[in-house]
């Protein structure tokens, strides 16, 4: 189908009638939609206000949502002693502290976590929610043990009594 200029009259005419692009490619027949708009816009034909309705209303404001205090740790970490890499042992905490480009930079070095790099403290702050929970209920499951095998070696001294 080739642009004759009685079909480019008649575009230039339902389109000036504010015909959609579809009801004028209907009307030609054997073009697209897009090829109506694609001639319409070479032609520099006006364009027109889209028939959706575009919303008036603004968008409702959200409440600010409050910003989480950062955590302590970081602050109580620069009075910490540390570690250094050389004496940092197999079940000692690898948290960073410090700079690395300075020299009093080092490890928290505390008893670490099975199965992670880091203290229980650390390891609060260096997992999610859902990671931190597993953690904190190993803490507990390890609490339990140790204070089970206390009061088995307690019953142990005093049987041997």
């Amino acid at each position: 189908m080739s642009w004759t200029d009685d079909r480019v009259a008649l575009l230039k005419k339902l389109w000036g009638e504010g015909k959609t692009a579809a009801e004028i490619a209907q009307e030609l027949g054997g073009v697209t939609r897009n090829a109506v708009i694609g001639k319409a816009h070479r032609l520099k034909l006006s364009n027109r206000v889209s028939p959706i309705q575009q919303n008036k209303k603004p968008a409702a404001t959200k409440p600010p949502v409050e910003k989480k205090p950062k955590q302590k740790i970081l602050a109580e970490d620069a009075d910490r002693e540390t570690v250094s890499l050389l004496e940092l042992g197999a079940r000692m905490c690898r948290w960073p502290i410090g700079d690395p480009r300075e020299e009093n930079f080092g490890f928290c070095g505390e008893h670490m976590i099975s199965g992670l790099p880091y203290c229980a403290e650390h390891a609060k702050v260096a997992y999610q929610a859902a990671t931190r929970n597993r953690i904190l209920k190993e803490e507990q499951e390890a609490q339990v043990l140790k204070e089970a095998l206390a009061k088995q070696a307690g019953a142990k001294k005093s049987a041997a009594k």
